[in-house]
């Protein structure tokens, strides 16, 4: 569809502005389309919570879709107070001005074109910005909470372990490095575990606005998932050298794997 220099692919999920791609969550994107599909009528509030929030959905819905409508806005550059795309009506919903150009019947599709984008197959459902088939939200879930175990069991265990701790830095640092590493592990599993544990509940009961507040604390969890990642070395004597750098190394991916669950989780949110 098209209204003024912008253009939506409802088969790509996507919104250009004259030609140039625009980044837009999922949520704003799907009240464009039933914004569009009923232009210059009234779409009202409760018709959106139903389309976009079945009912067994727990969340602040009005909140929601003030955010997602704001958002929607930003993106095509319009106000609220002089709309030229989305009008609000007070206390019942909203209305689409713009003129809407629908798109002609088209002819069958062409023969497959070798790209695996393009070529998706019946019934699969493709994540928008990763290009990747959307899993189950359960296994994207779950394998998010195990993580957050994991981090969670490290914590735990350097705490009980934290005279061994000292002994093994005391070994290879000079006394104030010694010092400096007990008190950053002291400081970072005092915050690491709260975190860990508010991760981990949020995930249980499915917050639908994890996706937003893992995005606000990204760059905490970057820096203690990295400060953490040496936690290997500090086996060195029972597992090797090899094998304590190799597990760092694993273990500095696995923040960004954690954003990426979390993406396809709970896809509303562009991180």
């Amino acid at each position: 569809m098209r209204f003024g220099e912008f253009t939506v692919d409802l088969a790509a999920g996507e919104l250009r502005k004259s030609g140039a791609r625009l980044r837009l969550q999922e949520q704003p994107f799907q009240i464009l389309v039933i914004l569009l599909e009923r232009a210059g009528d009234v779409v009202t509030r409760e018709e959106l919570r139903q389309r976009l929030w079945p009912a067994d959905t727990f969340v602040d819905f009005d909140h929601s879709l003030n955010t997602a409508v704001n958002k929607l806005r930003e993106a095509l550059g319009d106000s609220a107070s002089s709309p030229r795309y989305v009008e609000t009506l007070a206390r019942r919903g909203y209305r689409f001005l713009a003129i809407v150009e629908r798109p002609e019947t088209r002819p069958d599709p062409a023969p497959s074109s070798g790209n695996p984008f393009h070529d998706q197959p019946a019934g699969r459902t493709f994540h928008r910005d990763l290009e990747v088939p959307v899993p189950q939200r359960s296994l994207t879930r779950g394998l998010l909470a195990l993580i957050q175990v994991m981090y969670l069991n490290f914590y735990v265990a350097a705490l009980f372990r934290l005279p061994e701790i000292q002994r093994i830095t005391s070994a290879f640092l000079p006394e104030w490095g010694a010092q400096v590493i007990f008190a950053a592990v002291l400081v970072t599993a005092g915050v690491g575990i709260p975190l860990r544990c508010y991760l981990i509940s949020a995930v249980a009961f499915d917050h639908q606005r994890l996706g937003e507040k893992f995005q606000r604390m990204f760059l905490l969890i970057l820096v203690l998932d990295q400060l953490w990642a040496i936690a290997p070395f500090l086996m060195t004597r029972q597992i090797g050298f090899g094998a304590a750098f190799a597990a760092t190394a694993a273990l500095l991916y696995v923040p960004f794997s954690e954003r990426t669950l979390v993406r396809l989780a709970y896809p509303g949110v562009a991180a």
